[in-house]
């Protein structure tokens, strides 16, 4: 990569590198830090050429600078928040413009009780949750059904598989389970898949940012971003819709599940300080 500032277009800074042959597209939302960051490494290590959206410019041209010096892969960097309907609308829009891996890892939780917080916050939470992965999957489907294929890959939460871990929060990412597994079965038959990813405890910002006690999690709960990543991807390759790293989550939510539903909410209340969370 060269010293020279990349030139700027309305849907922000390019890093262009010349390649050979037809390229392949990851739209990555989330993509400043981990595990949208952590997509953006692996997909750019299997050729893809990215576009990287997040709020924050400075940190998407940061992991764009070290994947493409480390792959010599594309990157446009994409600046956007997505709480923000009309830039939603710009990143529906690049989508449209061509496709062929879509993350939808954007996504955060709130502190305090349900009732304490802003109302607004709670609708930001809903749009960035929800809205963006609803329009950014309708928007990719659509590119890759026509294209005859493509993968997308939408974060739900081991949250969302038991309910009693922040109320707001997992619903959203109940929806986000039922929306893509619907979704993955209306797509039978065609070569365009949809991933739901579950992960449990990543070593990643959101849990500093939703208020949550991370030394109430014993270690060996954790998993990396890039560990996750890695599962998922390879679940994809072997065909599954539905992906759920760690041994021990897998334990957890076998058992779990198997238990009635009040009794689930309680053990599940007691981890990650679930009682902290909107």
């Amino acid at each position: 990569m060269t010293n020279s500032e990349p030139p700027t277009t309305s849907r922000g800074a390019y890093v262009r590198v010349p390649g050979s042959g037809a390229e392949r597209y990851a739209v990555i939302t989330g993509a400043s830090s981990g595990l949208g960051a952590a997509f953006a490494d692996r997909l750019a290590g299997q050729g893809y050429s990215l576009v990287l959206v997040a709020r924050d410019k400075d940190r998407l041209s940061a992991v764009a600078d070290e994947v493409t010096g480390r792959y010599g892969t594309r990157c446009e960097v994409l600046p956007a928040d997505l709480a923000s309907a009309a830039d939603r609308r710009v990143v529906a829009e690049r989508i449209e413009e061509g496709v062929d891996f879509l993350v939808n890892a954007a996504g955060f939780g709130l502190s305090g009780s349900f009732w304490s917080v802003d109302r607004d916050e709670l609708g930001d939470q809903l749009a960035v949750n929800v809205c963006s992965t609803q329009e950014f999957t309708h928007a990719a489907v659509a590119v890759m059904l026509e294209r005859n294929g493509g993968t997308v890959v939408n974060l739900s939460s081991i949250t969302g598989l038991i309910p009693g871990r922040g109320s707001t929060y997992a619903a959203s990412k109940a929806w986000v389970l039922y929306f893509s597994q619907g979704l993955s079965h209306a797509l039978r038959g065609t070569n365009t898949r949809v991933m739901v990813l579950a992960p449990g405890f990543v070593r990643t910002e959101f849990h500093a940012r939703a208020g949550i006690d991370v030394h109430s999690v014993g270690d060996g709960w954790w998993l990396t971003p890039h560990t996750v990543v890695d599962r998922c991807l390879a679940d994809i390759a072997r065909g599954k819709t539905f992906s759920l790293p760690g041994f021990r989550n897998k334990v957890f939510i076998a058992a779990v599940s198997r238990l009635p539903r009040a009794l689930a909410q309680q053990v599940n209340r007691m981890l990650g300080n679930a009682g902290a969370r909107a």
